[in-house]
This record gives structure tokens, C-alpha cells and sequence, in this order.
């Protein structure tokens, strides 16, 4: 059998998340490691909230990317054999890095709080919006998010292509709003705002992606160790400045999900984990590709189930 890990980003985060990890001292562990780099203390923060503080893109950029890299290191811990196959959805690709080997912990931490600044600076405050647009097929979402531009003269594009028929699209809020009523009339489900502080991966987060570029070309970065595929592109890279290509464009450009874990059977993997609290890419997973088996380890137990089961199996 073959098995990938996923990580998952922005939304996954809530009170008390580690609280299921405990009897595990790399989580902690980490948590203490980001907490002196970033002179704060993530831990107080991610136990005891409030939630609008862990809502908040600057604490929870580099909360998750903490979270998945401890749980990765507690998978480690126990002795869990390493993966074919690395991915992370949005924010979650830096700990998918991180875990690679191929971005230091110490530098994606004030990278991914700088990532977070930037992308909530881009666009001002209430001028753009996100939705989840749920029962329509991608090509059509496509389509009425370029009516929704044409009409209102702004930006609304494909964000999150998540699972079939959950697509989350993002941009100017007249044009969200305007794309949404556009994709009910033509047949979805639902199309429901998101509480969201910007809009993530459309062209609006293009200022962004400069400051971002900036900061990565004095990152170290080296050939990841466990291939990891890009959100951008559906590829795997090797060189460093390819690697920081994907990063920056992955700021403004759509979250390609449903392609990745389609590349991932492809690539003969059989399991899939979510590394991390929640289990949201769990839940993808399930509505993309049922050939694929895994789960979230969500908590510890979670953990030393799939540790025998990977045993059992392997």
C-alpha cells in the first residue's frame, strides 16, 4: 500500500484544538519551538481562544502551519513510517514543506505571518468577499462567475475547487454577491458567504503575492525529501526557485484540490491523512475519490489507529 499526508489549512482551526493530542510531548514541544520564534504564545492562544482571535488570518496562518507540523512530528515520534506522497490545502502546503524538509520551521513560521498580513492588507476591509457555492459543476461556476464579472465590472473567479460540487469562489464583494444569485438561478444548491476577513486566491491578492515573493527570495529552501504536490499546478518540484514560484502564485490563484487527490490515485496511493486537527480534507476526500482510504488524525488515538493500521497493511 501506498499513503500520502494532507494538511490542512485557513478554517480548520478552533478553541481548544491540541487539547485531543495530549499525552503526545512533540505537540507541545512545537508549539513552545513557534511560540520563542514568534515571541508569542501560540499555545495560551490555540487552547483558550477566544474563537475571534484564532479567527483572526494573522494568528491563524501561523497556528495551523504549528498544528501540522507538531502532529507530523508526534506521527514521527511513534514511530510512523513516512509517506509516498505529501499536499496541503492552501496554508497547509507550507507544513507539507515543512514536513519535506525543504523549508526550515524557524523561517516558514514569520513567513507564513507575513503571508497573512499581506493577503489581509491587499484588498480593504469589506470591499471583497468569498462564497461556497455547492451542486454545480466547475465549468459552470467558471461561466457565471465571468457573467458576474462582466456585469458588476469587477473580479470573481473560481477560488477553492474542494470536492465535486463544492466550489468556493472569490473576488470583488458586488461580484461575489452577484455570481452567487447568478449560480442559484442556474441550479445550485446553495451559494452562502463565507466569514472570511479577505479574499483569498483570486487576482485581488496579486499585492499580496509581491510582498510574499519578496520575503521568499531570502528563504533557504531545498529539494523536498517527500515529493509534495503543488496546489497551483498539480506538480511536484524540486528546485527552490520552482518551489517559490508555486508559493507565490498559489496566493492568487485557485486551490486545484480535487486535481490533487485525483493525481494522487493516480500515483497508485491507496490512503490518505489528514495531518492536523479537524477533519475537513477528510471529508473531501471521501466525495473526490472513493477508491481512496484514510482518515484525520484528529487526536491521538486517531494516530495509533493509523499506526496499526499502516502496520497491519504494510
Amino acid at each position: 500500500m501506498r499513503f500520502m499526508f494532507v494538511f490542512p489549512g485557513q478554517g480548520s482551526q478552533s478553541v481548544g484544538m491540541m487539547a485531543p493530542y495530549e499525552g503526545l510531548p512533540a505537540i507541545r514541544e512545537t508549539f513552545v519551538e513557534a511560540s520563542e520564534v514568534l515571541g508569542e504564545d501560540l499555545w495560551e492562544m490555540a487552547q483558550a481562544g477566544p474563537a475571534e482571535r484564532l479567527a483572526l488570518t494573522v494568528n491563524t496562518q501561523p497556528l495551523m502551519l504549528t498544528a501540522g507540523v507538531a502532529v507530523w512530528r508526534a506521527w514521527r515520534a511513534l514511530g510512523g513510517p513516512e509517506p509516498a506522497l505529501l499536499a496541503g490545502h492552501s496554508l497547509g502546503e507550507y507544513a507539507a514543506l515543512v514536513a519535506a524538509e525543504s523549508l526550515p520551521f524557524a523561517e516558514a513560521l514569520p513567513l507564513v505571518r507575513l503571508r497573512a498580513q499581506a493577503m489581509q492588507e491587499a484588498v480593504p476591509e469589506g470591499a471583497g468577499a468569498m462564497a461556497a457555492v455547492m451542486g454545480l459543476d466547475a465549468a459552470v461556476v467558471d461561466t457565471v462567475c465571468r457573467q458576474a464579472a462582466a456585469e458588476t465590472g469587477g473580479i470573481v473567479a473560481p477560488a477553492n475547487l474542494n470536492a465535486p460540487g463544492q466550489i468556493v469562489i472569490a473576488g470583488h464583494k458586488a461580484a461575489v454577491e452577484r455570481a452567487a444569485a447568478l449560480a442559484k438561478e442556474a441550479g445550485a444548491k446553495r451559494a452562502v458567504p463565507l466569514p472570511v476577513s479577505a479574499p483569498f486566491h483570486c487576482e485581488l491578492m496579486k499585492p499580496a503575492a509581491e510582498r510574499l515573493a519578496e520575503r521568499l527570495a531570502g528563504v533557504a529552501l531545498r529539494p523536498p525529501r517527500i515529493p509534495v504536490l503543488h496546489n497551483v499546478d498539480v506538480a511536484e518540484h524540486r528546485e527552490p526557485e520552482e518551489i517559490r514560484r508555486a508559493l507565490v502564485e498559489q496566493a492568487w490563484r485557485p486551490v486545484r484540490w480535487i486535481e490533487t487527490l485525483e493525481e494522487a490515485s493516480r500515483r497508485s496511493i491507496t490512503h490518505v491523512y489528514e495531518c492536523g486537527p479537524g477533519k475537513v480534507l477528510a471529508a473531501l476526500t471521501k466525495r473526490i475519490a472513493k477508491e481512496l482510504e484514510g482518515g484525520a488524525l484528529a487526536d491521538a488515538a486517531s494516530l495509533r489507529t493509523a499506526l496499526e493500521a499502516l502496520g497491519a497493511e504494510g
